[in-house]
């Protein structure tokens, strides 16, 4: 079945309701999808195509008898496999304990379905989205060339949605774990202000830094996902780029870390926008530098005191690399964490006066194309997290959109907007995606 390859969620629900296309047939493209590229993308923990085709059922029945949940009624979804799905195992990427049966939703998973969305499977992640790779269950592929990575953590998310088994996703993201796989793979990844989407039933990485958000083939459909994670209204309005304040973060685009490719696809997008009248300003974030290892003593002794229990429980069971950062988390001083966590404020306090000059910001979303394996960040380098990491830090909204490809692989840009004002941010942000018309080889 080949009906409902790439379709967006608007196209499928036009296509639901005009009677062309059924919430059934879309699943069984969904499940014929994966069993195309499974298991060269490794994207899928568990498939639930029984449970799925049922609720398809349902719910395709429902519209013939007039009961219309929404844009999301009869969309195939897949859930992070750290994310609380009902009657499905959760792994969290680990081999510390066996997959646990799930007796309840997570409340951003309940709200799916009470929107009438379709739950299809649980995708793979690095192990508890703390960015290794367990070793027993490998990196997630990515569908643009199977031999590098999709990213992490997200990054089976990221992968499902790419490879057009699903038009949604559902991650996670502490440093960038949703918009990283998702300039790796071409797509939308958004991670919202923080605390905006419920994280009941999420297992926590680190409480003061995790999002959850959606990864989808556009920015319209991201906010169709975000309306309902959240519960609120995301109406995309018309912007014009003519006009439109555009801060460049300095330090991001002076990274040395840039490969020449990116610099390329970043170099035509900004004039792209310029020719259409969005003024560019260079703009400078006091101590920048010192946002991303400031996150990182935040988010280390965070997590290892979620492990803690764990840890005792079955050390062998982590990968050697999870457990050592785990390890690590509990050498760092109480006074670091609280010093880290008054400049996080200060930090965000600094952000929230530059979006007084500024609508936007914009950030490479990686300085580099999809490497071949998940990479380990260096002591005194950003690497992946060069442009994601701020937006945990301080909790604004930021996601990445595709930009353009660099030797035939794709090449996010990051667009960061205020605090609270992720509705604006998505409307920017469809104008942007608009202007560079990037289209996917998928």
């Amino acid at each position: 079945m080949t009906a409902a390859t790439g379709l967006d969620i608007s196209e499928l629900g036009r296509r639901y309701r005009d009677g062309s296309l059924t919430p059934r047939q879309a699943v069984e493209h969904a499940l014929a999808r994966h069993a195309e590229w499974e298991p060269r993308l490794n994207a899928f923990a568990h498939v639930m195509g029984d449970s799925a085709l049922a609720d398809a059922d349902r719910l395709t029945a429902e519209l013939a008898s007039g009961r219309d949940r929404g844009p999301l009624h009869g969309i195939p979804v897949a859930i992070k496999d750290l994310i609380e799905v009902e009657g499905a195992p959760t792994g969290y990427g680990s081999k510390v304990l066996p997959p646990k049966m799930a007796t309840l939703d997570a409340e951003l998973v309940r709200r799916l379905r009470e929107a009438g969305a379709v739950i299809v499977g649980k995708t793979q992640l690095l192990e508890y989205a703390y960015g290794i790779a367990h070793p027993e269950i490998g990196q997630t592929n990515n569908p643009h060339d199977p031999s590098r990575t999709s990213g992490g953590s997200s990054g089976g998310s990221a992968a499902a949605v790419t490879a057009g088994i699903v038009p949604l996703a559902i991650g996670t993201d502490t440093g960038g774990s949703i918009r990283i796989p998702a300039a790796y793979c071409g797509i939308v990844g958004l991670k919202p202000s923080f605390g905006l989407v419920p994280l009941d039933g999420v297992f926590p990485l680190s409480q003061s830094l995790d999002h959850a958000g959606p990864l989808t083939r556009s920015v319209a459909d991201a906010a169709l996902a975000l309306a309902v994670l959240s519960g609120t209204a995301m109406p995309l309005k018309p912007i014009a780029l003519d006009g439109l304040r555009v801060g460049m973060v300095t330090r991001h685009f002076a990274s040395r870390e840039i490969t020449p490719g990116v610099r390329q696809v970043m170099d035509r997008a900004r004039a792209v926008l310029g020719s259409a009248g969005a003024a560019f300003v260079a703009i400078d974030i006091p101590k920048l530098a010192e946002a991303n290892p400031a996150l990182g003593t935040i988010l280390r002794p965070e997590a290892s005191v979620i492990h803690a229990d764990l840890m005792k429980t079955n050390p062998g069971g982590y990968a050697p690399g999870t457990l050592a950062q785990i390890e690590d988390g509990f050498r760092i001083p109480a006074t670091d964490y609280v010093e880290a966590l008054h400049f996080r404020d200060e930090m965000r306090i600094d952000l929230e006066r530059i979006f007084g000059l500024v609508d936007v910001l914009v950030s490479p979303s990686v300085p580099f194309v999809a490497p071949f394996a998940d990479p380990v960040i260096e002591e005194g380098e950003d690497g992946e997290m060069l442009s994601s990491g701020l937006g945990n830090f301080t909790g604004h909204p930021a996601l990445s959109l595709p930009a353009g490809l660099s030797d035939g692989l794709p090449v996010g840009l990051q667009l960061m907007g205020p605090l609270q004002r992720d509705g604006h941010l998505l409307s920017i942000a469809r104008a942007v995606e608009t202007a560079l018309a990037y289209q996917s080889d998928l």
